[in-house]
């Protein structure tokens, strides 16, 4: 007879990483108290680290993915959001669908289900507005964009943006989950970058940005001016990094080249 330990799962941070956990909890019969992906962590309980193989990962895709292909598609989705405890929902939710498939999903009170399709919903309203509010500065025939989203969004808006800019050398820097996207000659590339330094944007550049200011300041109707309404469609966490709302003294522009990539410690 098998008993129960508190084992805390360790792994890369990686979605196949986690697949991997997956695994390895049913391979040990083991149900983890929690995952960890920051290799310098003190624990009380057991840790068990977990290495990133292939065909672990894709062992357990195909098998979530045979039971239902929807809910393997809400479990790629739903590690790319900032649901918290994302991991061990996500391993909740793996679990039922293995166990009774994804009937449950049509029952959006149920409690394994709801935290993740609230997460999904939400990254969906995110992806929604930044095809529409990313905005790219050009230097020197290079297009450079910076995002601040809640969410690990570039996967996501990759196809959207390459396919926009088929022909174009661009890169989206996520500030905020420290990642970048490079796209040229049609090859596009996700990257780790701690940081991106930025540089003073040159005379086109910043008149470029006056008519942004321009064209915001004057489409609206003076008269019918809602703020609320405003800052429903056009929310303020999203202004800090869009050209019409950028300074004109320098600050916040695109660097005059990309960074090579530096991958974190």
């Amino acid at each position: 007879m098998s008993v129960l330990r508190d084992v805390l799962y360790q792994y890369d941070g990686t979605f196949d990483g986690f697949l991997c956990c997956i695994h390895d909890s049913y391979l040990y019969k083991e149900i983890p108290v929690g995952f960890s992906s920051d290799g310098d962590f003190l624990s009380l309980y057991e840790v068990r680290i977990v290495p990133t193989q292939a065909a672990h990962s894709q062992r357990v895709y195909r098998g979530l993915a045979a039971r239902s292909n929807k809910a393997a598609k809400a479990v790629y989705r739903g590690f790319l959001t900032c649901m918290e405890d994302k991991e061990l929902r996500l391993y909740a939710f793996v679990r039922k669908v293995f166990r009774e498939g994804d009937r449950f999903m049509r029952n959006l009170s149920d409690p394994v289900f709801y935290p993740l399709h609230k997460a999904l919903r939400h990254m969906s309203g995110e992806l929604e507005k930044l095809r529409g509010f990313v905005r790219f500065s050009d230097y020197s025939g290079v297009l450079g964009a910076v995002i601040e989203p809640k969410n690990r969004v570039l996967p996501l808006l990759r196809h959207h943006f390459c396919e926009r800019y088929a022909n174009e050398t661009f890169f989206i820097f996520d500030r905020t989950n420290r990642e970048v996207l490079f796209h040229t000659q049609g090859r596009a590339r996700i990257v780790p970058m701690e940081h991106l330094e930025l540089a003073a944007p040159d005379e086109t550049e910043l008149q470029y940005r006056q008519l942004w200011k321009t064209f915001f300041e004057t489409v609206a109707i003076k008269e019918r001016r809602n703020p609320r309404c405003q800052n429903s469609f056009l929310p303020k966490r999203y202004r800090g990094v869009m050209t019409e709302f950028l300074p004109l003294d320098g600050d916040g522009a695109m660097p005059s080249r990309p960074e090579q990539p530096r991958l974190r410690p």
